[in-house]
């Protein structure tokens, strides 16, 4: 069910997820740094964490704000330290999305959610702002990636539990007064017939009974070297996409969001999806150099070749964590001022 966001305007502004940590809540730069706090001061930095991340997105003028997921370690791993059946104590050696070796948890019995895991931190997040909120949840197909399955054994079956916890969670986060929750799939660029088989019937079975907008991530990952170097090995058109938008397009899902500033992303794959809202990655963040203003309004004119103007939202291609808090501002600007480029010449 696609709704208004309270107080939209043309090509509204997000990030794709995170933003760097403050030096006194973790180490910085780095995508899983340990707390460096523990106990109720921990619990009263992340909150800190959470007012300045809002402070500087709004300061760098983002439309739809998040928590910068300043209150999570990882995208994913923090959600499953939550959850029953999983053991972080009898850990194995998996290959994640194929791409690099991780010291992961094991599933070692049913999963399931005995209590909420971000709605508290949601709550305060709309309490601190009137702007329209995001919230980021991990999807299915990338939770059990990240995991060593020694229980059900099926790729499959520990997706479709995952994604009725998703939509516990997700159900809760709605009623916090979250306006868009946002799945992370960069799974879905790797796992094809999986995305197609059962994949995206996954992501529609999380977001079961929601009426706050709905997004789906699909990127290519942070800018960490495996990822980076797995890109050196995908050509000169990145076709990823072509495989999971034909039924993406056919789903329920409100937004796609989707990689494309730097990236061999052809446009013209954007048509596929055409109706769905896309969150267009306009900012770049496997470097540190800063975008002008001008090349991310240039990528913004590419879009609307394929996706018409109501339905464009600017956003970043992945998450910042790994990026200095000075270059991530830095492209936060730079985004909001290439939107507010693009959305003169339509309103002109």
């Amino acid at each position: 069910m696609t709704i208004l966001l309270p107080t939209q305007k043309l090509l509204p502004t997000s990030t794709a997820g995170s933003l760097p940590k403050p030096s006194w809540l973790a180490e910085p730069e780095k995508i899983w740094s340990p707390w460096a706090l523990e106990g109720e001061q921990l619990l009263e930095a992340k909150q800190d964490a959470l007012r300045l991340t809002l402070q500087e997105q709004r300061h760098a003028g983002i439309d739809i704000v998040s928590d910068g997921e300043q209150t999570r370690q990882h995208f994913v791993t923090t959600f499953i330290e939550h959850l029953d059946g999983v053991d972080f104590e009898n850990r194995k050696t998996v290959k994640i999305r194929n791409r690099y070796e991780a010291s992961v948890p094991s599933v070692v019995g049913a999963v399931s959610r005995q209590k909420p895991v971000f709605v508290e931190d949601a709550k305060f997040l709309r309490q601190q702002t009137d702007q329209p909120i995001k919230w980021a949840l991990p999807g299915p197909m990338t939770m059990i990636d990240t995991l060593y399955d020694g229980h059900y054994k099926s790729r499959e079956k520990l997706a479709w539990e995952f994604a009725k916890i998703l939509n516990q969670e997700a159900r809760e986060l709605e009623a916090a007064g979250v306006d868009i929750i946002q799945f992370d799939e960069p799974a879905f660029n790797v796992f094809f017939d999986d995305v197609n088989n059962w994949g995206i019937a996954t992501l529609e079975r999380a977001i079961e009974g929601l009426k706050c907008e709905t997004a789906v991530h699909i990127c290519y990952g942070y800018g960490i070297k495996a990822n980076t170097d797995w890109k050196k090995t995908l050509g000169s058109e990145w076709r990823q996409y072509e495989q999971a938008f034909p039924k993406l397009q056919q789903s329920n899902i409100d937004i796609v969001s989707l990689e494309c500033q730097n990236s061999h992303v052809p446009m013209d794959l954007i048509e596929l999806i055409r109706g769905k809202k896309v969150m267009i990655g306009a900012i770049d963040v496997a470097t540190n150099n800063i975008e002008t203003p001008e090349e991310v309004a240039d990528t913004l004119r590419k879009a609307l070749q394929f996706v018409d103007a109501d339905k464009l939202y600017p956003s970043t291609n992945c998450g910042m964590a790994p990026l200095s808090r000075q270059v991530a501002q830095g492209k936060l600007k730079a985004l909001s001022a290439g939107a507010a480029i693009v959305r003169q010449e339509l309103t002109a």
